[in-house]
């Protein structure tokens, strides 16, 4: 295959509005482990299980893939995984999952921001991968400058936000629970910018100092991209812990011929095997483009 394509400006391109964020994939170093705090302390619901790995998810949906690596080392400045983001569908359900959390963990989440269009809050699984559970507030509350969606960082109320749990006890994040979006540490964000953006047809929705997010169908950002603590850095060797992939669910056959057709007009390198389309991103992030 040819070499990657520099950022240049590219024929414009839209990806399709129904696109989404579907299943992630780590490697963790105790897969047991990892399994269980997935399901007890996140919510999630075992799907598929064996010696080698696990998929978790909600309603039948995977959303999380765990691969054991007893082995692998952690690179937490190369590029992969700053966190996934698990929407909840409501704030009464967010504050139920807070509420458990505390409760079960004796321990305060890490952190937490209203972001305008969102209330998420922040924390790291036992291996250290970043996660974020978050709830969106009515789309038609969000404010735009242009095409740009307003986003901040303000603090959120969390004894009021686990006010709004309701009595019943916590079992389980609820069923229509997604992957909301991911977002990657990368090398350099105006290259990440232009292959999500450029290449892909993703929106770019907003900029903060040092990140970029992208959205497709205007929604505030299903690929968030950021430098803080990855700029200039080398993707992890292989056999590493952390981000292995993740898919981009295209809602149609159509859509992916007509991505597999850019990619291969634009000359950028990708695979294709059991109708799968996969790439890397600028910073060597593996990303999956399938069909849901």
């Amino acid at each position: 295959m040819s070499k990657q394509a520099p950022p240049q400006q590219l024929e414009p391109f839209t990806i399709d509005p129904a696109t989404r964020i579907g299943r992630v994939t780590l490697a963790v170093s105790n897969l047991e482990r990892a399994t269980t705090y997935y399901q007890q302390v996140i919510g999630l619901t075992p799907l598929n299980q064996d010696a080698h790995s696990a998929e978790l998810g909600s309603n039948g949906k995977p959303l999380i893939r765990l691969e054991a690596r007893p082995g692998g080392k952690r690179y937490p400045r190369a590029t992969g995984l700053f966190h996934l983001a698990l929407l909840l569908p409501t704030r009464q359900d967010l504050g139920h999952w807070l509420k458990h959390y505390v409760a079960s963990q004796q321990r305060m989440i890490d952190g937490a921001g209203d972001h305008l269009v969102s209330e998420a809050l922040y924390l790291s699984d036992l291996e250290e991968n970043g996660l974020e559970l978050y709830q969106d507030r009515p789309r038609d509350t969000w404010e735009y400058d242009g095409e740009r969606v307003k986003m901040a960082t303000l603090a959120v109320d969390l004894p009021a936000l686990a006010a709004e749990a309701p009595d019943h006890p916590w079992s389980k994040l609820p069923p229509e629970t997604t992957l909301g979006h991911i977002h990657l540490q990368v090398n350099d964000v105006a290259k990440a910018v232009w292959f999500y953006h450029q290449v892909l047809g993703f929106g770019a929705m907003a900029e903060y100092p040092g990140a970029g997010f992208l959205g497709a169908g205007g929604y505030h950002h299903h690929i968030g991209v950021n430098v803080w603590h990855s700029a200039g850095a080398e993707p992890p060797p292989p056999g590493s812990l952390g981000l292995v992939n993740f898919e981009i669910r295209l809602p149609t056959k159509n859509v992916q011929d007509t991505l597999l057709a850019r990619l291969d007009k634009l000359d950028y390198p990708f695979e294709w095997s059991d109708n799968i389309l996969l790439v890397q991103d600028p910073s060597g992030n593996r990303v999956l483009l399938t069909v849901k």
